[in-house]
Order: structure tokens, then C-alpha cells, then sequence
């Protein structure tokens, strides 16, 4: 029976809210002067915060719209605030950072409107069409904004992962046409329909592993990685902060969402690629971190490593009696690694100057002397990444830890634990940069970047002796 209208686009309300925002802002922006585009910005943040405000009333509640295509659940609403959130930091970081670097222009605002209107989509679709539409959306932005410097390598970043990504898209539209082909549907509930009778076979099995690839490359999974260093590198340092918190967010809550709901029928096939897929990106990322002097590019190797923590948490999704703990250890470790990451890349923008200057991990000598404060929340950033106390990050890898040994797969976690070791190397390196070696850096003095490092940090602590609330409203944001 097909669902009374209102019921639909009530389902996909917090999306069409910030669409419409986005678009009347778009219009807007040619009114506002060139030189009072803060008011642009404080416009886009007060889309977002209405946006999440109405989102948070959604809380607990449930419905499916337009004949199954998107749903409406607590683990839609939990990764919509999420990616809510990640938008606001993403404002707060930009609006500063522009101005000083030259670039400040009304459509950065927009776009980044745009791009988490696409995640939102993307953490509602029910259907792989509207997945393959989400993704569109929120990448089409993201292309533009990488390349949003003329005056720096920016636009050759934006070029490589426009590039890529189109590659990527490619996978998942030509993978939907296989898993089509072999179940006669694109509702992730039909395809786990068909799937279950037994029918589908081998072809079914290939259409999910291209959907894999082209989800991978969003996360910046190994081998799908190659890309990410580069376009971190060469982006605005806001855009690379927004982009690796955001997408990543949009593309593991695609993969949990479709693999947990259409394809727990080959998860036998699915799991061994899954087990190598996040020990490769663990033991990349991490490793290869080790040789970086730009912080930039550690960063991008921590953000690859970190994609395989979390994908540590997804290998046992085949599995009913965790899946889960599991689901709900991904999405608390999703949101300790969004807190964690925008506070560090809020330092490294209060550091950075014109022409790249200031991205050196030497850059940091001096720090704690000259700015204790600022000094003290980079290591508790460091030390969260690493997953040592008194921070959200030991929490998060002690529930994905439990969920991946609970599932059986105990070498795995012994991998993640080990690699958590070696990352040490480079996270306190730049610790001991700031603490034990003689500089005289200067810093930017931007409300944004202040409010966003100051309010990380303090959540990254205070959160990590309370976390049992977090992980309860994690938990709560399960599949049905």
C-alpha cells in the first residue's frame, strides 16, 4: 500500500530543510558585499543548527518513505546529527581561515551545505539508486571545494579527486547493476529478500564486492587510499578537515547500512576481503605515517588508518548475535574520531600561514612554552588518536576491540592493538616537538578556531568519563 505523501517527506525533512536553505542562501549570497561574507557564513550555520535542532526532535522515531527508497530510523537520525555537527565545525574553521588566505567567497558556504545534504541523504537511503544519488550530491561539492585555492596546488588536488571519485562512482553504479541483474532489485530489503532464497549466487557476490570499491575509495580505505595524502595536502586546510570527518562519516554509514541490511546473506563471501581490507589500512596508514614531516599528509595516513579501525568493527556484520554491538561500536568511534580530528586540524590551521607555511611537524617546536594552552589540547588530540587515557579515543577503540572479539575475529583486533602502538611513534612526536624542543612559532588568533579547539578538547576528555551516554544512544541507532 502506497504511504500518504506527508508521510514521505516527512521522513526525509532534516534533507529537504537544509536543501532549501541552501538553495535560498545560494541567492541570497549575490546581495551580501564581497567583504561581508561572515554574514554568508553565520547564515549557513544557522541553517545547519536549525537543521539539527529539528533532527534531534526526530529522535526515536521511525517511518519509510517513497515506497521504501529512504528510511527514517535512529541510526539515520544519529549519523544525520553527527553530520550536522561536522558542518558547523566545518563553518567555524572556514570563516576565519578564508579571509586570511585570500579565498573567501559566498559559494564555499553553499556548497558545504550541499555536501552534507548529500550525507544525509546518503545515511537515509534504503535503495541503491538513492545511494548512488547521495553520492553524487555530496561529492559534486567536495570536487569544488578541494579546488577552491587557485593561488596553491589546490585545483590540482580538486582535478585528481574529481577524477578518482568519478572512477569510484563508476563501481557502485556498475556494481548496482549486477546486484540487479541478480536479484531483480535495488531496495537493499528486496535485494536481502531475493538474496536470501539462495538464488543469486556468484553474480551477486561481484555486484557487492564493486560496491565495496567504490565505498572504499570514500573512506579512504586500502588499496583505495592512493589518492587521499595528495588531495589532503593540496586542499584549503578547512576543505580537508570538513572532507575527512564528513565523507568519511556518509561513506561508513553507506556501508554499514547497505551490507548490514542487503548482503548479511553472503557475508561468508564478503568477510576474508573485509578482515584484509581493514589490516592492510591499519597497517598502511599507520606505518607509512611514520616518514611524514608535513602535517598534512600524517594526518591523511592517520585518517587512512583510522578508516580500518573503524572497518574493524564491520567485519563480523554477517554475524546476528553481534552485529549489533558492532554497528553501535562504529558509530561511537565515528563520533570520538569526529571531536578528535576537527580539534586537530583546528590547531594546525591556527599555525598554518600563507603559501603553506607552518604545515612542518618542526613548525610545532616551541609550542608549549610560548602557548601552553593550545599546546595542552594538541596532546590531548594526540593522545585520543592513539587511544590513551584521559581521552574519548581509548573508549572508542576499547568498544570496537570488544565488538571485533566478540565476533570471533581475535587476530584482528591483536593487529588494531599492535598498529595503535606504532602510531604512537608519530602522534607524540609531534608532542614532543612541542615540549622538548627550542622554536618561536606564532599562531593565528581566530574566534573560530579557538571555539572549535577549546570545545573538542574539553568534549574529548570530559566525554571519555561518561561515555556510557554516548554509547547508549549508539546503541539505540541500530538497523532494523
Amino acid at each position: 500500500m502506497t504511504q500518504p505523501q506527508f508521510t514521505d517527506f516527512y521522513t526525509i525533512l532534516p534533507f529537504t530543510i537544509l536543501v532549501v536553505w541552501a538553495s535560498l542562501l545560494l541567492l541570497a549570497d549575490l546581495f551580501i558585499p564581497r567583504g561581508r561574507k561572515g554574514i554568508t557564513a553565520f547564515l549557513a550555520a544557522f541553517g545547519l543548527a536549525g537543521t539539527m535542532g529539528y533532527a534531534i526532535t526526530q529522535v526515536g522515531l521511525s517511518s519509510i518513505g517513497f515506497n521504501g527508497m529512504v528510511v527514517l530510523d535512529g541510526f539515520s537520525t544519529f549519523a544525520n546529527i553527527l553530520l550536522l555537527l561536522s558542518g558547523l565545525f566545518g563553518i567555524a574553521l572556514a570563516h576565519g581561515y578564508t579571509q586570511r588566505m585570500g579565498i573567501e567567497r559566498g559559494e564555499y558556504y553553499t556548497l558545504l551545505l550541499f555536501s552534507v545534504s548529500g550525507m544525509m541523504l546518503m545515511a537515509q537511503a534504503a535503495d541503491l539508486i538513492i545511494v548512488f544519488l547521495a553520492l553524487e550530491l555530496l561529492s559534486i561539492p567536495l570536487y569544488v571545494l578541494a579546488a577552491f585555492n587557485r593561488k596553491t596546488q589546490s585545483e590540482e588536488a580538486g582535478v585528481k579527486y574529481f577524477l578518482l571519485g568519478a572512477f569510484a562512482t563508476g563501481f557502485v553504479v556498475y556494481g548496482t547493476a549486477l546486484v540487479y541483474g541478480a536479484t531483480g532489485h535495488t531496495s537493499l530489503y528486496g535485494i536481502f529478500s531475493a538474496a536470501s532464497q539462495g538464488t543469486s549466487g556468484l553474480l551477486l557476490s561481484i555486484g557487492a564486492a564493486l560496491i565495496l570499491v567504490g565505498f572504499g575509495f570514500k573512506v579512504a580505505a586500502v588499496p583505495f587510499h592512493m589518492w587521499t595524502p595528495d588531495v589532503y595536502q593540496g586542499a584549503p586546510t578547512s576543505v580537508t578537515a570538513f572532507m575527512s570527518s564528513g565523507a568519511k562519516i556518509a561513506g561508513f554509514v553507506a556501508l554499514l547500512r547497505v551490507f548490514a541490511t542487503a548482503f548479511p546473506s553472503i557475508s561468508v563471501d564478503m568477510t576474508g576481503i573485509l578482515w584484509i581490507m581493514s589490516a592492510l589500512t591499519m597497517v598502511v596508514g599507520n606505518f607509512v605515517a611514520i616518514s611524514q614531516t608535513n602535517i598534512k599528509r600524517m594526518l591523511a595516513y592517520s585518517s587512512i588508518a583510522h578508516a580500518g579501525y573503524i572497518l574493524m568493527a564491520f567485519v563480523p556484520y554477517g554475524n546476528r548475535e553481534v552485529v549489533s554491538v558492532s554497528i553501535a561500536a562504529g558509530l561511537f568511534y565515528l563520533l570520538s574520531y569526529v571531536l578528535t580530528n576537527f580539534g586537530a586540524w583546528a590547531v594546525v590551521m591556527t599555525l598554518e600561514k600563507a603559501e603553506s607555511k607552518g604545515l612542518e611537524i618542526s613548525d610545532y617546536a616551541g609550542l608549549a612554552k610560548k602557548y601552553p594552552t593550545l599546546a595542552a589540547a594538541m596532546t590531548v588530540f594526540m593522545l585520543s588518536f592513539i587511544g590513551l587515557p584521559p581521552t574519548l579515543g581509548i573508549v572508542g577503540k576499547f568498544y570496537l576491540f570488544r565488538a571485533v572479539i566478540a565476533g570471533g575475529f581475535t587476530g584482528l583486533a591483536i593487529i588494531g592493538v599492535l598498529t595503535s602502538l606504532v602510531s604512537a611513534y608519530y602522534y607524540l612526536r609531534i608532542v614532543v616537538n612541542m615540549y622538548f624542543r627550542e622554536g618561536d612559532p606564532t599562531i593565528e588568533n581566530e574566534p573560530g578556531l579557538a571555539f572549535t579547539t577549546a570545545i573538542t578538547a574539553v568534549a574529548t576528555v570530559v566525554f571519555s568519563f561518561v561515555p556510557q551516554w554516548l554509547f547508549l544512544l549508539a546503541s539505540t541507532a541500530l538497523l532494523r
